[in-house]
């Protein structure tokens, strides 16, 4: 076969350092494009992004050049060299270490980003941590409890 062809979906999840509410409305969107910038610029296809001030939901559609854990490098490092440049948080902006990447076939686009448009509904009937295991349940995950969150 003369050319490569991937079709390959992942959705990303991690928090902010110790799950702190620090992405707030006002500097969300901000966020968000500066992640979608990062996505892009290392061409993928950023199909959403949404969140809470806890934690963000990055929705994607990866090229098999780069690997998942290297695009998450780069994306909590530089977005949060841009969120402290901008002092925008008191202190110093960081995310918690780690991630989730759960991937998804074609079929399932829209439920996806359905999903993480919606997160404002879905967190008022349940927590990060409670979203969180119920990915890593949903998805077969074997977990120790105590420690997936610091």
């Amino acid at each position: 076969m003369a050319n490569t062809f991937t079709q390959i979906y992942v959705q990303i999840i991690f928090s902010t350092q110790s799950r702190q509410n620090l992405i707030h409305k006002d500097i969300k969107d901000e966020i968000y494009k500066y992640i979608t910038g990062i996505v892009q610029n290392k061409t993928h296809k950023l199909i959403t992004i949404n969140g809470m001030p806890d934690h963000v939901h990055i929705f994607t559609g990866m090229k098999p050049k780069e690997s998942i854990s290297d695009l998450v490098r780069d994306i909590k490092k530089d977005s949060s060299n841009f969120i402290n440049s901008k002092n925008w948080i008191r202190g110093k902006f960081t995310w918690q270490e780690g991630y989730g990447a759960f991937s998804y076939g074609h079929s399932q686009i829209d439920d996806v980003f359905q999903y993480i448009q919606n997160q404002e509904k879905h967190h008022e009937k349940q927590t990060f941590k409670q979203e969180y295991l119920s990915f890593l349940n949903v998805f077969g995950i074997e977990y120790d409890e105590r420690y997936v969150f610091d």
